[in-house]
């Protein structure tokens, strides 16, 4: 069998990033040489806050077009809080990514890995295993530096279009129909506040006319402030939540919360023929190269890389490279071999990614549904 050659961008970006990449590498080689027929070929690229206050661009045009004909982008973290644009707003090259590759689509699950603890006290929080399915190209942030400010008003438009919803709605039954073959069962929900806003009762519409397109998939209605009380109250319930982009993004880092926080949040950013994967948390400079920050979200992140390339390339070894290092992962958890220093362990950066990198060398990926 020829082996596949997948291109890969890296952007390791600022503060931590690079260390988590890093650790996340680790496990992605060992990946690819335990289940064989493809071949990831990695290219560095420099952006973000450092390239940023070297240059005065945070993503070059070449580094950019370079990024934009790889198979897949692999992101680790950027921004500087004391690196910001001549408005104040800090740099913020991940949005710019995904609004001129069109990465509509954000998915972040919340899972809890054996071994880690959640903050609820409740036992059936062991269950917890849902995703949010966030907008990202319009919503609130379509008004990203573009809102009027004066002295005595400040106004953004939260914006809301008929294209960008059933792509998104699309891609959230989609999945779920996924999770349906793999668990049995699958719901969406979306998230919304329409009984107050006219963009929202439109979103709604929108979704009830796609969730018919899926009579397969049982798909209900929320209300956002319901659904914050749920996530807290009994998460454990909750499957697919699908929503708008500002919704999404405090929904999904509080969903991180429950599940043992931003060290356990990977992120898939999916557009029609583009991905780039990173973990959820920022650069976290006062952290920055001491070694101690917990690169499961980005070795998660690899993981989520391995499936869409699985899936959009038609490679099946991806898929079950992708099965192996969340099986590797989770291993790691559960033998008590790695413990992040943020759950008051001693386990640094690179400590859990040679753990997780151990584990894929001795799973066998045959053995992985």
């Amino acid at each position: 069998m020829n082996e596949a050659t997948l291109d890969i961008a890296l952007m390791p970006g600022d503060g931590i990033g690079p260390e988590v990449m890093e650790a996340a590498l680790l496990v992605l080689e060992a990946a690819q040489h335990r289940v064989g027929g493809f071949r990831l070929a990695f290219a560095p690229l420099e952006a973000g806050a450092e390239a940023y206050r070297r240059s005065g661009v945070a993503v070059s045009e070449a580094v950019f077009a370079r990024a934009a004909s790889a198979d897949a982008i692999l992101f680790g973290a950027m921004g500087l809080p004391d690196v910001r644009l001549p408005d104040g707003r800090e740099i913020a090259p991940q949005l710019d990514l995904r609004e001129r590759l069109g990465l509509f689509a954000g998915i972040r699950p919340a899972r809890l890995l054996p071994g880690v603890a959640s903050p609820l006290a409740d036992p059936r929080a062991r269950d917890i295993d849902l995703v949010i399915v966030r907008e990202q190209t319009e919503g609130l942030f379509a008004e990203r530096g573009r809102g009027l400010v004066t002295a005595e008003r400040a106004e953004d438009r939260l914006v809301v279009t008929r294209a960008a919803s059933e792509r998104l709605f699309d891609a959230a039954f989609a999945l779920a129909r996924e999770r349906k073959a793999r668990r049995g069962h699958a719901r969406v929900d979306l998230v919304d506040k329409a009984n107050v806003l006219g963009s929202m009762a439109f979103f709604r519409a929108i979704f009830l006319e796609q969730a018919a397109r899926w009579p397969e998939i049982e798909a209900g209605c929320r209300h956002v402030d319901a659904t914050a009380l749920d996530l807290v109250r009994r998460p454990w319930d909750l499957d697919v939540l699908v929503t708008e982009n500002l919704m999404g993004d405090i929904l999904s880092d509080l969903a991180a919360a429950l599940v043992g926080g931003m060290g356990f949040a990977p992120t898939a950013d999916l557009g029609r023929g583009k991905g780039l994967f990173q973990p959820a948390h920022g650069s976290a400079p006062d952290i920055a190269g001491k070694g101690v920050a917990n690169p499961t979200a980005m070795i998660l992140s690899g993981a989520m890389m391995l499936d869409w390339l699985g899936t959009t390339r038609g490679l099946e070894v991806c898929r079950r490279a992708a099965r192996l290092v969340e099986a590797a992962v989770e291993h790691a958890y559960a033998s008590g071999r790695i413990r992040p220093i943020e759950l008051g362990g001693t386990s640094g950066t690179r400590a859990i990614g040679k753990a997780v990198a151990a584990a894929v060398s001795e799973l066998d990926p045959a053995s992985l549904r």
